[in-house]
């Protein structure tokens, strides 16, 4: 983890540059964020996990705009820098922490909605289900969970766009732009080692997760990236 956390210290300069070139990355985030945005109050709280640069606390600022406020957590200090030398309103906050191992008494609970982009294919997967558990019990009774994550698994058409893309765009552009082609290779490895889209859901459900749903979006990532949801019981 040590060593993830580092390759991501070292992308965080140009990371926002290199996501930015693909094509579907912020209307994806913003899509992502309104489906929590309007399952949760007006004014209800968030919980940004991998926030990474700020992108997805922008959408969730975006999509709740009169949310009383927004946590975002990442592992990164490099990325926590990157996002706080953006400008935000009062409400948003950046705090260092791993998810899994989360201070609870710093990040608190109660939260009416977590959203986390792009962070479960980074939990290692003999710690995902804690995990979850772990999200299930910071968000308040009634709470939603919407994750974002590539899924490729058992699907050949979406593993074959999946490999195309990765050695033949992502990781080439990681290497000229960024000199961080370690970065882009685990992206690619990462997406390929994670679960099944039926596995992410079973997870949420042993994890105390209801009213799970997940949808794929469009353009060249339908089938690739999902977006997965769930509620916590009152």
């Amino acid at each position: 983890m040590s060593e993830l956390r580092d390759a991501f210290d070292r992308g965080a300069a140009r990371y926002d540059l290199l996501v930015g070139l693909n094509p579907g990355y912020h209307a994806h985030l913003h899509s992502a964020a309104a489906s929590l945005a309007s399952r949760i109050p007006a004014d209800g709280l968030i919980l940004d996990l991998a926030c990474g640069s700020g992108a997805s606390t922008a959408a969730l600022g975006a999509a709740a705009p009169a949310a009383r406020q927004v946590l975002g957590v990442d592992l990164s200090d490099g990325m926590l820098e990157r996002a706080r030398s953006k400008p935000w309103p009062a409400k948003v906050s950046f705090q260092q922490g791993r998810v899994g191992d989360l201070d609870r008494e710093r990040v608190g609970t109660g939260w009416d909605g977590v959203f986390a982009s792009y962070l479960m294919r980074n939990v290692p997967a003999a710690e995902r289900d804690a995990a979850l558990r772990e999200i299930h019990s910071l968000l308040a009774p009634g709470g939603w969970l919407v994750l974002q994550e590539y899924s490729v698994e058992g699907d050949r058409l979406a593993t074959a766009v999946w490999d195309a893309v990765s050695w033949g765009v992502i990781i080439p552009l990681g290497t000229v732009i960024d000199r961080n082609p370690g970065l882009y290779r685990y992206l690619w490895r990462s997406v390929r080692d994670y679960d099944a889209k039926h596995v992410a859901l079973e997870r949420m459900a042993r994890a105390g997760f209801v009213d799970l749903a997940s949808r794929t979006v469009g353009g060249w990532q339908r089938g690739i990236l999902h977006t997965f949801i769930g509620r916590r019981p009152l």
